[in-house]
């Protein structure tokens, strides 16, 4: 029979302790871990969901905390074999989808977000272009399958390599690249270019 062992908060500065480390501390109810694990990966996991469901800030907010709140029950299952920061994004990634699939008020998020995009700050002469252009790729990136732009997204957008992205989707990685050229081919049709 195996040896009890008390679990005890992660001691440590945690500004100094490894995301794995922060992780382990989630597994063993360490709030303090959740809350610097929260400030190290809340942009990635907003700019992520933001991209992913083009909702109201407000929306965006509530996940971002159901994202952790998921991360915090979640910790224990966390294998290894992807950075934290791919973990975690898988985990927003599945949220967002099934966000998306219980949301019909797709295109009014859509509009949403290219209203809040068109209101920064940019140069005069390039203004109406970018717009354009911004409203063009938001259409095109709607149009795509969720599974499509969750694989452009994660992989083009938020820099994850392949095998980080379908670790973090948990698909093989052939699936991973076969949506991933789909929605690159997509995208460059979409946007004039040549789809080769």
């Amino acid at each position: 029979m195996g040896k009890i062992v008390a679990l005890h908060p992660v001691e440590g500065r945690k500004e100094e302790l490894s995301d794995e480390a922060l992780l382990s501390g989630c597994t063993a109810g360490d709030a303090a871990a959740l809350a610097a694990l929260y400030d190290r990966l809340e942009d990635d996991v907003r700019r992520c969901l933001v991209r992913l469901t083009w909702i109201d800030d407000h929306l965006v907010d509530d996940l971002v905390q159901d994202t952790f709140l998921e991360v915090f029950a979640s910790a224990a299952s966390f294998k290894g074999n992807a950075s934290v920061r791919s973990w975690v994004l898988g985990i927003t990634a599945n949220l967002a989808r099934k966000h998306v699939r219980g949301d019909s008020r797709r295109k009014e998020r859509q509009r949403l977000y290219v209203e809040r995009t068109d209101n920064r700050d940019r140069d005069p002469g390039t203004e109406a272009e970018n717009r354009e252009l911004v409203a063009h790729l938001q259409e095109a990136l709607a149009e795509l399958p969720h599974p499509q732009r969750e694989a452009f997204v994660l992989c083009d957008v938020e820099g994850l390599s392949g095998v980080e992205a379908a670790r973090a989707l948990d698909i093989p990685r052939g699936t991973l690249y076969r949506r991933l050229h789909t929605a690159r081919t997509t995208l460059r049709e979409a946007l004039g270019g040549d789809p080769s």
